[in-house]
């Protein structure tokens, strides 16, 4: 009788009839058998054991049990179903191989290659020669038990917390920020991703600021600034009876500093450059990434204000002030430079325009301070020298036989909340000023990944009415367990210290965090979970990845390939086909319901992102990272009509992206096909947009 299998990296295991039983099932649905009765991959597995009985064979190995395998599906006139399961075979012995070139020769967690990749890179710890020294698996149990550790000084047990982030964590259900994961039980153990810096109108505050940032970026952070305070271009200098040079000139200085630096090769440096649209300087600032290639590290966004805005639509003229003492300079048509905040945005992406009324209205904090910056990407408004943890729940894992496990989606958030109060503890803060202000406010961003691939897990179309309720119903629970869970934490462990002096304590009898969700764009922590990129819908379907040097790997939707397959219209060569548009809209052969369910970026109008960024919103504490894509052919009005509508919507800043409109996108889309950059996930196509 067969009781152990021999698995490939050389470990016996317990002979377990079911997994046969399941994969032969899956081989079943895939190879289009309609009749889904368990009953029938059950009797061939039956088969499977006595021909494993009758060969002699104690302990077979995997695949001695996948060839007896195929010979039974044969044999019982399933040959559609053999050439399948050879086929899955196939395809993962050769992902198998790519893994053992990058010197993997076991995945327990069954990652892509890309993952892999991604982690070997990025995220995995080396020793002194650069050689890696741990695996995914050892990564997770290192990063699982340094925030489990602060749980002991609330007299918790670190040993379940430990498991439980753990388990979250290998089955791909949640992932922190990447200095989280790469930092954490590590000698520098600075885990957060975002910081604002205050940038003073003198040399030493700006070289301050230079020098914290660098600090920052050495460790994975990623740094915004509002350069605001900055007397303008030409205007006087006290101290040297010469003139000032304005903040573009120093922005450049700041984009310098971190092209030098490049996070020690781990992470690409990113920073956000904010000017109030009442500066002197705005035209120039509005203008500064007008030409490709330069501030490449530097995404930059105008502070509108109400006023502004309110003005752009009646056609009024706004003063420009002189930060350093508050005098006009000038009136320029509010109008004007709008329009040209637009055609330098659908040329280069830039600048984006943070809405910094909107911001500071929902901002718990403005007894504190008022907001000026955000974090690179836009998705968090940050008081200077606060510090942010984010953190995103794979929506793609909370599906259970096309339904959500609401049960197992409160759970993880219950615990991911738990986990990114943790970091706040266990981080080590670079500078006491950064330390005194995170730990006096305590924000967390706990965000979703996954959404395209939930939707498509649900049958819903991405830009439908649908879809929008459905963010509601999904983003109310949400918001309620993660407040329910920040409330809990603060019973036990005491509010945030400055609590009582927001209109939370009003609301609130205790709350640990003063802000806890945030929607990030994800970049390479959705990679390393294989699920689609913050809330963008997918960027293409089925497309060639630059892996690593010199290989290249066609990958495939998964879950558009599951649909063609139990819809019958599922081929390796439609594949090929898809691979050379990304898109499905221009493939034939695929019914209108996939093309519906399974659309990508560029298939969706403008509209739509700005409806879907906008309806997260409202569920959201701090902000909402999202690309409003727009394709080649895209006009200035449409991006005018962008800003308008998420100004309307109530969002608290928006990002465009046209594609092809910046050199070195890390996606193309040419006649060839389409290739997508080892790191990209989705959302803008540009390396700085999801850093």
């Amino acid at each position: 009788m067969v009781r152990q299998i021999r698995k490939r990296y050389g470990a016996l295991e317990k002979f377990d009839i079911k997994r046969i039983t399941v994969a032969i099932h899956k081989a079943m649905l895939d190879a289009f058998v309609n009749d889904n009765r368990f009953s029938r991959s059950t009797n061939v597995a039956e088969k499977v054991v006595l021909r494993l009985n009758k060969s002699g064979r104690a302990i077979p190995n995997v695949e001695q049990v996948q060839d007896t395998v195929i010979s039974s599906l044969n044999e019982a006139g399933y040959e559609e179903v053999a050439r399948e399961y050879s086929r899955y075979r196939k395809e993962h012995a050769n992902i198998r191989a790519l893994k053992a070139k990058m010197g993997v020769e076991y995945d327990a967690l069954k990652l892509s290659a890309n993952a892999v990749s991604v982690l070997q890179r990025r995220y995995l710890v080396k020793d002194q020669n650069g050689r890696i020294v741990e695996t995914p698996v050892m990564a997770f149990e290192r990063v699982a038990k340094y925030i489990a550790a602060p749980d002991k000084k609330y007299r918790q047990d670190a040993k379940k917390s430990e498991a439980i982030f753990y388990e979250m964590l290998s089955k791909l259900r949640f992932m922190p920020n990447s200095p989280t994961l790469m930092n954490a039980g590590t000698g520098s153990n600075q885990l957060s991703a975002c910081f604002v810096l205050p940038v003073e109108d003198s040399l030493d505050g700006i070289f301050d600021s230079i020098h914290k940032a660098i600090k920052i970026q050495q460790t994975g952070g990623g740094t915004g600034f509002s350069f605001s305070r900055l007397r303008p271009n030409g205007d006087a200098v006290k101290a040297s009876q010469g003139v000032a040079s304005g903040p573009v000139s120093f922005i450049k200085v700041f984009d310098a500093a971190t092209e030098a630096i490049k996070q020690g090769g781990k992470r690409r440096g990113a920073n956000m450059g904010v000017l109030g649209c009442n500066h002197p300087d705005i035209e120039e600032f509005v203008n500064m990434k007008s030409a490709h290639g330069v501030l490449e590290n530097f995404n930059i966004s105008v502070a509108a204000t109400d006023e502004f805005m309110d003005s752009v639509y009646k056609n009024k003229d706004i003063d420009l002030i002189n930060p350093r003492n508050k005098e006009h300079v000038r009136s320029i048509s509010a109008r004007r430079l709008y329009e040209l905040i637009i055609r330098n945005a659908w040329k280069t992406g830039d600048p984006g325009l943070i809405f910094i009324d909107e911001v500071n209205r929902k901002s718990p904090l403005r007894k504190i301070g008022l907001i000026e910056a955000t974090n690179p990407c836009g998705e968090q408004p940050l008081l200077p020298y606060e510090s942010c943890n984010l953190g995103s729940i794979n929506l793609s894992k909370m599906v259970l036989n096309n339904e959500v496990d609401w049960e197992l989606l409160g759970d993880t958030i219950k615990h991911s909340v738990h986990f990114l109060d943790n970091v706040i503890d266990a981080n080590t803060y670079i500078f006491e000023e950064i330390a005194e202000m995170t730990r006096a406010n305590r924000k967390i961003g706990l965000g979703i990944m996954g959404w395209a691939d939930m939707l498509a897990q649900l049958g819903m179309i991405y830009d439908s009415k649908e879809a929008l309720d459905f963010v509601d119903k999904l983003m109310r629970f949400f918001e309620k367990a993660a407040k329910e869970a920040d409330v809990e934490l603060a019973r036990r462990r005491g509010s945030f210290p400055n609590f009582d002096k927001t209109p939370l304590a009003k609301k609130y009898d205790a709350l640990r965090n003063s802000t806890v969700t945030t929607i990030a764009p994800t970049g390479t922590i959705s990679i390393i979970a294989n699920a689609s990129s913050g809330i963008e819908p997918f960027f293409a379907i089925s497309y060639t990845r630059n892996v690593m040097e010199g290989t290249q790997l066609m990958e495939v939707n998964e879950l558009f390939k599951k649909y063609a397959k139990r819809h019958g219209f599922y081929s390796e060569e439609l594949m090929r086909n898809i691979a050379k548009h990304g898109t499905l809209e221009k493939v034939k052969g695929i019914p209108q319901g996939a093309k519906d369910i399974f659309k990508s970026a560029f298939d969706i109008s403008p509209e739509w992102h700005v409806r879907m960024q906008a309806q997260f919103q409202k569920y959201i504490d701090n902000a909402v990272s999202k690309t409003i894509n727009l394709p080649a052919n895209a006009t200035a009005s449409d991006v005018r009509k962008a800003y308008d509508m998420a100004y309307r919507l109530k969002c608290k800043g928006i990002t465009v992206y046209r594609n092809g409109s910046k050199s070195g996108q890390v996606l193309t889309i040419s006649g060839k096909g389409v290739f997508a950059d080892s790191e990209y996930s989705g959302g803008c196509p540009y390396p700085y947009c999801n850093a």
